[in-house]
């Protein structure tokens, strides 16, 4: 299966029910949803609350993905703190037919070059499937070095980089760090802007939301047929998502149109922070809009 034939890749919440515990019967209909509009399926990523959950509940959420056998491809989120268990769960996922990996900066420790060279090259060389690094500075307090993904971009393993600094110089740096590999915006809003600096695609929380429109503005901001008042559209949109910690708003939006069957998180998230609907169902409403109207 050729990755970059998938310009839109969801990073899939995870349900849960009012008592905390996994909703699979809610996760099916997301992933369905996915498969119908043909976009790639990260699970496990931090929108999919990986770290707030167990290792057999992690191990559980893949086995129950794949069990789907879902006509698009599967990424799955490789994240922590501990170099063990993180090569621990790398060794693991090679017994299962997924596509790549997202693996991401080490979080807390905030490692320089080095540390985080090293730690990504053990990584990389213990895995069997293509790997997506994931600069995220806003969640692991350290962005990814240049430096860094310079020395790695000629290994075997390394497909491509998810960039969610917020910044297009930032963007435009990793580009040319990648030595050709292709670079994906990891913020919704932002991808009309990167998309005149090299951007192969869009890792999308917008997309759990809204899969078929996020779908349809990814195609157009990438032909650069985006016109500038959607663009805007999509900013504001997507910048609801964003309100409180993400998965929250998402989360919220998808129970209040009855596609999941609770709002709930796993702790330290909690649904209360977000007290009431009204920003996220305006962005739905504007998006569903756009859509129609462009669907006719």
């Amino acid at each position: 299966m050729n990755l970059n034939e998938y310009p839109l890749w969801t990073a899939l919440v995870t349900p849960m029910n009012e008592e905390g515990q996994i909703d699979y019967e809610s996760m099916l209909t997301l992933l369905k949803e996915q498969e119908e509009a043909k976009n790639g399926v990260l699970i496990l990523g931090s929108t999919g609350e990986s770290l707030n959950l167990t290792d057999i509940e992690k191990k559980e959420v893949l086995a129950f993905t794949l069990k789907q056998n879902l006509n698009v491809p599967i990424m799955v989120g490789v994240g922590g703190a501990e170099i063990q268990g993180t090569l621990e769960w790398v060794k693991y996922l090679n017994d299962f037919p997924i596509h790549a990996t997202l693996m991401v900066t080490p979080l807390y420790a905030k490692p320089e070059t080095e540390g985080q060279y090293e730690w990504f090259k053990t990584l990389m060389d213990a895995t069997n499937f293509p790997v997506m690094l994931y600069n995220v500075p806003g969640r692991t307090g350290k962005a990814m070095s240049f430096d860094a993904v310079r020395r790695l971009n000629q290994h075997p393993k390394f497909w491509a980089i998810k960039e969610a600094s917020g910044s297009v110089e930032d963007f435009k740096k990793y580009v040319e760090a990648a030595g050709g590999k292709s670079v994906y915006s990891g913020d919704d809003g932002l991808l009309p802007a990167f998309s005149e600096h090299g951007c192969q695609g869009l890792v999308s929380v917008a997309s759990n939301a809204w899969p078929k429109a996020t779908h349809e503005y990814v195609v157009q901001a990438l032909e650069k047929t985006l016109s500038k008042e959607d663009a805007s559209l999509w900013d504001a949109c997507s910048a609801a998502l964003f309100c409180v910690s993400n998965p929250i708003p998402a989360k919220r939006l998808l129970f209040e149109e009855k596609r999941i069957s609770c709002h709930h998180l796993r702790l330290p998230l909690s649904h209360k922070d977000l007290s009431q609907a009204a920003t996220v169902m305006e962005a739905s409403t504007r998006i569903n809009n756009w859509i129609n109207k462009i669907k006719g």
